[in-house]
Formats: structure tokens, C-alpha cells, sequence
């Protein structure tokens, strides 16, 4: 095949950045390939002609999801008549379970093959979406360790590939070098508050995450990563609410947990990078009412993955805890996520505590249930399996 077409479709930042390495890999292999889809802009640098913009669709939880129905219909629609229109060799769909399951099927009913990467999160809930899997796509390739005997006792074919999250190095700016960069005093020390990539995230996260900071009060100078599909309008209204002197928004969120004494991660991609790195952190998450009550009656997690509730009823959902398979961090959900809780939840962390080691010994095991169980990388993984889907 000369020019070999693949479709790729990621809806979020961490899918982009996976997309974006994957075409890169591919291209290092068959430098003639075209890639189309639905991607962000680290998709459409790396060569994807995007028929879709990523950051036109991205949207959490379920009412929020609601307001933007029409947007999202009519882009799967402009989607699935790009697939007609020009049949692709096959098809990678990176997570973004809402979109990417309808347009399975219509790539299986092309005779397109389907490999997806990043698992939804069927163990947890919509586990009648099962039998899509099961009939639309080809090889599911997981990134963390319970997924693959989930799929595999379930007669799909899985591949835990690892995390690459967990491959990459450290950071290998100096603390004194990205303090500089930032305006930040490098003889202080630092707590990471990473409230989400998405703008519904930020805007229910955000103002819990400094009204913490204010209670910390100036002991502490706080880093606010900056996501790159974070627009330069959300930006200056991050910096509109984090109005606080110690507060700053950064660039590199890898530096900024690796030499922050510990963190508040929203619940997400962020918390898998502050265990890789080995950051003392404390899981946060809020959606609407509904959207919580609704996940809360839902989710059930199978066998293969042992889970008790807390003192409010809650099952765990930092992934951290689930692949511990024991809680290591603290999870602050829905009402429990305010300022003061936080900030209680962070003192023992940011002290030399029998709590704070023992999460730091805790989220190096996760690091190591995470790395690939083969040579290859977790992209290398992915890349082989479309070479050898491609007809």
C-alpha cells in the first residue's frame, strides 16, 4: 500500500497528545501515510487533516452534555460522511466513549477494522456498552492492568499495553531554571492545583482549589498548569478567580508536580501523572447533582476489581486507588470537595508524616503495576497493531 489512509478520533487533550505520538510513530515507519479524523491541534501539528476540531466537542458529564447536543450531532454527522465519502485503511478511536462508539459502527460496517486504545470505562458503568466492543472492535489495546482480564473474561481481544505516562522521564528543567521562568521564589515551597483540562472542570474546580490556597495562606506558592487546548479567553478568566499573589499559572505540569511538595489533582489523566512522578496528592472531583446521583446509582465495579465504599457511601474513582486496589490517596467528592477539606486533607502530606511516606512508597507500586509487561513502549504497541491491520 502506498498511501495508506488512517482515521483517528481523540476528543480530549490526554487522547491529543496520544494521537499526536502515534501518527508520529507511524510516519516513522510509513512516511507516505494520511491521517483524518477528529483531533486536536497537537494531532493536527503532528499531520492529521482534522475534519473535526477536538476542542469543538469536549464536554463532561451527563446534563452538561445536554446543552451541547446539537454541536456534538451535527459534528458526528460531518464525521461519518468523511468516513463515507473516503473509506480509511482503519481506524484508531482513543477513548471519547460517546462519540467514538457510534463511529465504530459505522467503520465496522465498512469492513473498516477498529482498534481502540485507551479503554471507556466499561468495568465501572454502561456495561451493556460491552457488547459494542464485542462487535466493533477488532484488538482493544488497555492501559491499565485490570482491563485486560476484564475484556479477556469476556471474550474480547485485549492487550495491556502500559501507561505511557508511565514511560516518559522526569522533567529535566531545575527547579531554579522554572522558577525563573515563572516569577516563582524557589526557596518556597510549592503545591500543584490542577483543576482539570476542560472548561466545565475548571469552572466547578477552580475557586475550591484557591479558597484551599487561602486557608494554606502565604507559607506556600501554588502552580496552576495550563493545559495547551486551554484558550487564551479561559486563561484570563483562570487568572480572574486565582487572583491571589502566590497563585500562578504555568506551563509543563510534569515540572510542576515533580517539584511540587504535593498536589490537588481533579479526578482524570493529571492523577495517573502525579503517581508516575511520585507527587503526594489529593484526588477532587464535582459535576452536577444529577450527573453525580445518576454516576453514583451506576457504577459497579466487576471482580476484577476489588472496591469498598467510604464513610459517605462513595466508591473509590481515583484510579491510583484502583489499581492499589486499596485507598492510598485521599479521594474529596462532590460536597466533601471544599476549601477546608482540602486544606486538611493536604497538612499531613506536606509535613515529613507516617501519611506522606507511605503514599510516596504507595504510588511507586502504581508506577510499576503500570509499565508494560513486554520491551515495547506503549505507542510501539499501538503502532504495530495498525501496521498490522493495514491490509
Amino acid at each position: 500500500m502506498k498511501s495508506p489512509l488512517i482515521f483517528l478520533s481523540a476528543g480530549e487533550a490526554s487522547g491529543d497528545h496520544y494521537g499526536a505520538e502515534l501518527i508520529t510513530a507511524l510516519r516513522g515507519v510509513v512516511p507516505e501515510a494520511r491521517f483524518t479524523g477528529l483531533g486536536g491541534t497537537a494531532m493536527e501539528t503532528a499531520g492529521q487533516q482534522r475534519v473535526i476540531r477536538a476542542e469543538d466537542v469536549a464536554v463532561m458529564g451527563i446534563t452538561e452534555i445536554l446543552a451541547h447536543i446539537p454541536k456534538i450531532l451535527h459534528s458526528y454527522n460531518t464525521l461519518v460522511q468523511s468516513i463515507k465519502k473516503q473509506r480509511p485503511d482503519v481506524a484508531v478511536l482513543i477513548d471519547f466513549p460517546d462519540v467514538n462508539f457510534r463511529l465504530a459502527k459505522h467503520l465496522k460496517r465498512m469492513g473498516v477494522p477498529v482498534i481502540w486504545f485507551v479503554s471507556p470505562q466499561l468495568w465501572a458503568w454502561k456495561r451493556k456498552r460491552l457488547r459494542w466492543v464485542q462487535q466493533r472492535v477488532a484488538k482493544m489495546l488497555t492501559i491499565f492492568p485490570f482491563e485486560q482480564p476484564f475484556y479477556a473474561n469476556r471474550g474480547v481481544d485485549a492487550e495491556f499495553v502500559g501507561h505511557p505516562l508511565a514511560e516518559q522521564p522526569l522533567s529535566t528543567i531545575s527547579r531554579e531554571d522554572y522558577a525563573t521562568k515563572h516569577g516563582l521564589n524557589p526557596h518556597k515551597q510549592w503545591i500543584a492545583l490542577l483543576p482539570g483540562s476542560r472548561g466545565g472542570e475548571i469552572d466547578a474546580n477552580l475557586p475550591e482549589l484557591v479558597a484551599a490556597a487561602k486557608l494554606l495562606k502565604d507559607d506556600y506558592e501554588y502552580l496552576i498548569p495550563v493545559a495547551p487546548t486551554v484558550s487564551h479567553q479561559r486563561r484570563h478568566h483562570m487568572r480572574s478567580v486565582a487572583n491571589l499573589p502566590a497563585i500562578h499559572l504555568v506551563e509543563d505540569a510534569r515540572a510542576a508536580l515533580m517539584y511540587s511538595r504535593a498536589a490537588v489533582v481533579a479526578s482524570g489523566t493529571a492523577t495517573i501523572q502525579a503517581a508516575v512522578i511520585g507527587t503526594p496528592f489529593v484526588v477532587v472531583y464535582r459535576v452536577s447533582n444529577l450527573t453525580f446521583r445518576m454516576a453514583r446509582a451506576l457504577v459497579q465495579y466487576p471482580p476484577e476489581i476489588p472496591a469498598e465504599v467510604d464513610a459517605h457511601g462513595n466508591l473509590p474513582i481515583g484510579m491510583v486507588n484502583l489499581i492499589a486496589r486499596r485507598r492510598v490517596v485521599p479521594e474529596l467528592l462532590q460536597e466533601q470537595f471544599t476549601g477546608a477539606n482540602i486544606a486538611a486533607a493536604l497538612k499531613p502530606l506536606l509535613a515529613d508524616t507516617p501519611q506522606r511516606e507511605e503514599q510516596i512508597k504507595a504510588l511507586a507500586e502504581v508506577r510499576r503495576r503500570l509499565l508494560s509487561p513486554t520491551s515495547r513502549t506503549a505507542m510501539e504497541s499501538l503502532r504495530d497493531a495498525v501496521l498490522e491491520a493495514l491490509p
